[in-house]
């Protein structure tokens, strides 16, 4: 098949992308490179440098290479950002999203998969975990922005009948995750210990998230081609560690000796996440996988590496 996936250039979307090519698949890549690095796009893939916000670059994509299938994973995804900028950030997540669903349907597209987040659509809640029938109460444009999008792919679906599936990630970590943003925590404590920099937490360090391993996310989403299979469904594990123990598990695997500086807490952060996986394992099976601690020492060697690399 000819499997479009935006945002193929990033973290995620580049490990779904090299899943689909050594299934046999023909691979499009449109990534607008601002987050995304070239250097791990799969040479197997069309690559296109564009913006899902230009509209008339996106339908001559889809037009040119008949698109069968979209894995739906470019966006603006930091939350500090979208609460500093919510006009910006709902331009690119809701509008440059309309783009790509209003081409799927102009071109026959037969399924929509596409990023949601767990982490954010959810909101706070007083009992954890939660499951997908619990209510949207996100507290960030962010998970606004990603509430919004489910419900145009509900609609698209109802009305165009383009199958979609919404997969609410949890917080995914693990290898090519970028350490230099404001996001990723696994990430930027990973490469800061390593190179024997300091480590700041944002708030007092008991903000809880429920950590899933990019493979395990990356088999959802195979797994989610299968006809039929429609909705929205958490990828998470169903447990939670504390950002504190994050830094301590991760000080240990990289036998660092700095201690954490605290500082104040990010705006529209969730206090707790922690999500339910079972509606998505009765469906299709899925379970996660690999647990904090394999997870945690395999992205700090994929890390050594790329540091003895550099």
């Amino acid at each position: 098949m000819n499997i479009l996936v935006t945002g193929g250039a990033g973290f995620i979307g580049s490990h779904i992308v090299d899943q689909l090519i050594a299934r046999g698949h023909q691979v499009i890549i449109i990534d607008n490179l601002v987050t995304g690095q070239r250097d791990l796009i799969n040479p197997q893939a069309v690559f296109y440098q564009e913006d899902i916000m230009d509209k008339n670059a996106v339908d001559k994509i889809f037009t040119k290479n008949k698109i069968d299938i979209v894995f739906h994973e470019a966006a603006q995804m930091n939350v500090g950002l979208s609460v500093k900028d919510p006009i910006f950030d709902a331009e690119n997540n809701i509008i440059g999203s309309i783009n790509i669903l209003e081409a799927s349907r102009l071109n026959g597209v037969k399924k929509f998969i596409f990023a949601s987040s767990a982490g954010t659509v959810y909101g706070d809640k007083e009992k954890w975990p939660v499951s997908e029938s619990t209510s949207l109460n996100p507290v960030c444009p962010y998970g606004v922005s990603k509430v919004s999008l489910e419900k145009y792919a509900y609609f698209y679906y109802v009305q165009y009948g383009l199958e979609y599936v919404a997969l609410r990630y949890s917080n995914v970590y693990g290898p090519r995750q970028n350490p230099h943003g404001e996001f990723g925590v696994v990430a930027i404590f990973t490469n800061a210990m390593l190179q024997g920099k300091q480590c700041y937490i944002n708030g007092d360090g008991e903000t809880g998230r429920d950590y899933v391993y990019i493979d395990d996310v990356v088999n959802a989403n195979i797994l989610a081609l299968k006809e039929g299979f429609v909705g929205e469904y958490n990828i998470s594990t169903g447990l939670e560690s504390s950002t504190n123990q994050i830094f301590d598990l991760l000080k240990k695997h990289t036998k660092s000796n700095f201690e954490a500086i605290h500082r104040d807490p990010r705006m529209g952060e969730q206090r707790h996440g922690q999500y339910s996986y079972d509606k998505i394992h009765q469906a299709i099976s899925w379970q996660p996988q690999t647990n904090l601690q394999q997870g945690l020492l395999q992205t700090v060697e994929y890390f050594k590496s790329n540091l003895q690399n550099e």
